[in-house]
């Protein structure tokens, strides 16, 4: 059972998600209209952060899906955005401040119960309104990777250490870890920091260079 914190504006769409996310199992610890406003609960209750925050992509208090986002990371949730997906800036800005994914609000409810089902498990989203974000928005996969930075990274990021990393490609242990400090300096130059392996993972998978599939025989 997965801990779930639904952050919209419009209460239809709250309670429509609310309805499916507790058929499905789940537990809904909130639902409101702000992160401002589910931040002052989990004070007020001294409650645990939610597992998942379902996320508007654009709140009627004047917040930018920036901050919001980064809000309820750094608090220690995943965040996937709930979105009419027509604004792929706005989109990207959400993923590279750390949410897991995004799922279209003319989407299926079940698609969205799908999600959070995915992302409580620990697993990042790989779908269509994802990768139309990116695709739409040129500068956000300008890292602009040599061929041999992207298959260094490709097998790094899909789990293999960075030894057999090194193996399968016939290079030494240390230009393997050459290539990926260089990988995590290029991205950091376009404003999308990696330092962590997730956070590598994520990379490759918004660039294109690693597969949900790939990610899941890694």
């Amino acid at each position: 059972m997965a801990r779930v914190a639904l952050i919209d504006d419009h209460e239809s769409v709250r309670l429509g998600l609310e309805a499916a996310c507790a058929r499905d199992g789940n537990d809904v610890v909130f639902s409101g209209a702000s992160v401002t406003e589910y931040v002052g609960w989990r004070s007020d209750n001294n409650a645990a952060p939610a597992d998942v925050v379902v996320l508007d992509l654009t709140l009627g208090d004047g917040t930018t899906v920036t901050e919001n986002v980064h809000r309820l990371v750094i608090d220690g949730s995943s965040v996937i955005i709930h979105s009419v997906a027509d604004r792929p800036a706005a989109v990207r800005e959400a993923i590279a401040a750390g949410a897991a994914g995004v799922v279209s609000k003319a989407s299926p409810i079940g698609d969205v119960v799908a999600a959070v089902r995915t992302v409580a498990q620990g697993e990042l989203l790989d779908n269509i309104e994802w990768a139309s974000a990116v695709e739409g928005d040129r500068a956000f996969a300008d890292a602009q990777l040599s061929a041999r930075e992207r298959e260094v990274l490709r097998l790094y990021a899909a789990g293999l250490p960075l030894k057999v990393v090194a193996d399968r490609l016939g290079v030494a242990y240390s230009t393997a870890k050459e290539n990926i400090t260089r990988v995590r300096v290029k991205y950091v130059e376009v404003g999308r920091p990696a330092p962590t392996k997730v956070d590598l993972l994520r990379r490759a998978m918004e660039d294109g260079i690693v597969s949900a599939e790939d990610a899941g025989d890694g």
